[in-house]
């Protein structure tokens, strides 16, 4: 949001073309600072030059927004930028890569077990028994995953877990 000159301020930093684009609900940029993407939404047209501050509303994601703020001040600041607020562990990642997989080819229409020899191979497939199979099952699961995060549950990434989960 364009800052009414009255605190200090950023400047936007120098934008190409490729880095920033409208959508439905605003403008869409990717600050590129060091080796570190920072994603910046307006809902005016971003204007080469103009100071910026940050509006972060009161919600139940203010943690992680103040978070992502003071990593980007401080980037633009010419300071590290420190530590993402928090990291999937490897398992998760590779989790919800096969999850968005899934999703995928149940989709474009596969079925269950088209799916499961995609992911886990044909050769771990059974010819017989599939009904009863665990790879069925996790298949399934894995699908059912995909469904959650396209209907909005991939904004649940953006939050650490709970330490008793």
């Amino acid at each position: 949001m364009a800052d009414s000159g009255m605190a200090p301020s950023q400047p936007l930093l120098d934008l190409t073309a490729g880095q920033v684009r409208r959508a439905v609900d605003g403008w869409h940029a990717v600050l590129r600072i060091g080796a570190v993407d920072h994603r910046a939404w307006s809902k005016e047209p971003p204007v080469l030059g103009a100071s910026y501050a940050a509006e972060l509303p009161f919600d139940f994601d203010f943690s992680a927004r103040a978070y992502a703020a003071r990593r980007l001040w401080r980037a633009m600041s010419g300071r590290a930028p420190g530590p993402a607020f928090h990291q999937l562990s490897k398992q998760r990642r590779e989790r919800l890569g096969a999850a968005i997989r899934a999703l995928d080819a149940h989709s474009a229409g596969g079925s269950y077990r088209v799916i499961a020899e995609a992911l886990f191979g044909k050769r771990r497939i059974p010819d017989h028994a599939w009904k009863t199979h665990d790879l069925r099952n996790r298949t399934i699961r894995l699908v059912q995953g995909g469904l959650t995060l396209m209907r909005g549950g991939y904004r649940k990434l953006l939050r650490p877990g709970r330490q008793d989960e």
